[in-house]
Formats: structure tokens, sequence, C-alpha cells
């Protein structure tokens, strides 16, 4: 297939391909004049808008002013839009995000949306996905399958259109707006190198969820390794799951603890194929943390800074796929 629109100056092998990401107090202006910023996300209702295709507003409310995330590349950038999908690539590497209008039918938008995500991946030379981030209203909203969570998976199960192989399955997130902003917004990480999906010894496999969640299974890994030693480990969105069960319902400390003692496990079974990898949770592992509850948020944010200091971290109001877990958490780590 001849795939003329995604073409590098230099394709880089995997081992030449970097990906830093950090958190920064910076202008967004400033920011965006790097020449190797791949991506760079604001945080929250009010946050500026601008004509780049390289910056992501998400719609979740920050406990406080929050920095920018910063992805950034060792080569040149390119960028632009087509087909409504903004990208950008260097290094190997491909970012790319899609919005849609969240009409109400989470099925149908989640199925135009990964409709278009394969068709994009199927014209392109970045066609390994390692990493997608899903931000959709009311995720939780609706009874039995009728709940929209249930139904973005079926949408989504339909929009990719054919049966994934363990192996192709991205590290992934799926949050929900606290207050409805009409928005279904969706953006990923590509590569032309696959990476390696990793699972958690304490979980069940996402897709290997019994029927009682929903028809659909999710479609995710619990983390992904890249091909390259000079990126990242990739975490999903990550919550106080053993098992395919939800643990200490409704009890924020407890939740938070098992969240923790889940990364750790993932970083501890990557570097079982990558001893590089700083054993624990540290200064180079940004993490994304999403609190069911507003006023729960300050609380959250003194826990980690008792349990992590001077672990790097976002803390917003958003919704956990499932309405008894009150906290979730991604990020990356090296």
């Amino acid at each position: 297939m001849i795939r003329p629109m995604f073409a590098p100056a230099s394709t880089p092998t995997a081992a030449l391909s970097a990906l830093c990401i950090d958190y920064r107090d910076a202008p967004l202006a400033d920011v965006l004049q790097d020449p190797q910023l791949l991506a760079a996300f604001s945080f929250g209702h009010e946050a500026a808008r601008v004509d780049d295709t390289r910056h992501v507003q998400v719609t979740l409310t920050p406990l406080t002013a929050a920095p920018l995330e910063v992805w950034r590349v060792n080569d040149h950038v390119q960028h632009g839009q087509r087909d409504g999908i903004a990208f950008s690539h260097g290094s190997g590497l491909q970012f790319c995000a899609l919005e849609l209008a969240d009409t109400g039918d989470i099925e149908t938008v989640a199925a135009e949306a990964y409709a278009r995500f394969e068709a994009w991946l199927s014209e392109s030379l970045y066609a390994r996905p390692l990493r997608i981030w899903n931000y959709l209203d009311a995720i939780t909203e609706g009874e039995g399958d009728a709940e929209r969570y249930r139904r973005f998976c079926v949408g989504r199960a339909r929009g990719i259109g054919r049966a994934q192989h363990p192996h192709e399955l991205p590290a992934a997130t799926a949050i929900g707006h606290a207050q409805r902003s009409g928005r279904f917004q969706l953006y990923w990480l590509a590569a032309t190198t696959p990476g390696t999906p990793l699972e958690n010894p304490r979980q069940v496999q996402a897709w290997r969820y019994p029927r009682q969640y929903g028809p659909q299974a999710p479609g995710f890994a619990r983390a992904l390794l890249p091909a390259s030693s000079n990126m990242p480990l990739l975490l999903s969105g990550t919550a106080a799951v053993v098992g395919h069960a939800s643990q200490h319902d409704h009890q924020l400390e407890a939740q938070l603890d098992e969240v923790l003692t889940n990364l750790q496990t993932l970083i501890s079974s990557a570097r079982t194929q990558r001893p590089a990898l700083s054993p624990a949770l540290g200064q180079r592992t940004p993490l994304k943390v999403y609190v069911r509850d507003a006023a729960a948020m300050p609380q959250v944010d003194a826990l980690l800074a008792q349990r992590l200091p001077g672990v790097p971290r976002i803390v917003l109001h958003g919704h956990v796929c499932r309405r008894e877990l009150l906290v979730e958490i991604d990020g990356c780590h090296v």
C-alpha cells in the first residue's frame, strides 16, 4: 500500500526512537515554538484552545492550575491535519487526535471514531498503536448493558471491525467527564515498530472479562513496552481491580493503595524484559490521577504526596468506568 502522506524524511530504527514526557510550567505559546514538540496538553474547561494540531485541550478539571503535559522527540516534527484528524510525527512516532460531538449515542460515536482510527492506521506508516486515550461524557450513566461505558466498548469493537489479537493491543485509558462537555476525545500514539503489550499478574486480562461487565470486553493491555529502549513504559489507566473484581468498595484510601500496588506490579513485570527501567515510581514517572469526587481531590493529592514524594502528578476530576471505583491512575515510567 502506498502511504505518501505520512512518510517521514527518514525512518529511524526502533532503537533510535525516543519520547520524553514531562509536566512543564511554561506558556503554551513558548512550548509550541519547539521544533521537536510532538504534542502538548492543557487541562480544564478554561484552558486555552489554540490553532495548532499538536495541542489538545483535555476537558477534565484539575485540582489546581495544572502544568502542560509535553511530549518531545529527538527529531524535527512535521504536523498538520487530514480528514478531521490532527497529526504530528517524528522519530518513528506519530501523535493523532480526533474529536467528535458526543450526541448521547456513545455507541455510534465510538464506532465512527474507531472506524476512522482503523482507516487512518491502514494508510499510515505509523500503523502500530502504542497508547490510546478516550474521554467521554457520563461514562457510567445508564443501567445494565445500557450503561454508556458498555455501549462505548460495543461501539469501539464495531468501529475496529475485526478481531484483535492480544499481541496487538495498546495500552489505553477511558475516563468520563465529570460535567457534560458534548465532546468525545480520542487521541493516540502510534509507531512504525510494534511494542510489547504487558499484563498484570494480579489481574485478569481486560479482554477476558466475564459477561457480567458487558456484552463486549474492553480491548486494551495493562501496559505497553515500546520497542525502543529510549522510550518509557506506557501505563494504562489503572484502578483498584484484582482479578476482574473491584476492591474496597467506596473506600478511597484503600483503593488508592491498591492502585499503587497494581502500578508497581506492572513495573516489576516490565523490568523482566527491560531491566534498565527504574524499579519504583519516581521523578521520571509522570502520573495523571483521575478522581471521581471533586471533594476528594485534595485528599488524594495529599496521600500521593506522602506515598510518592517527588513523583510528578496532575490530579483531575474524572469518572472511572465503574461507579464503585473512586480513583484511577495512568502515566509512563522510565
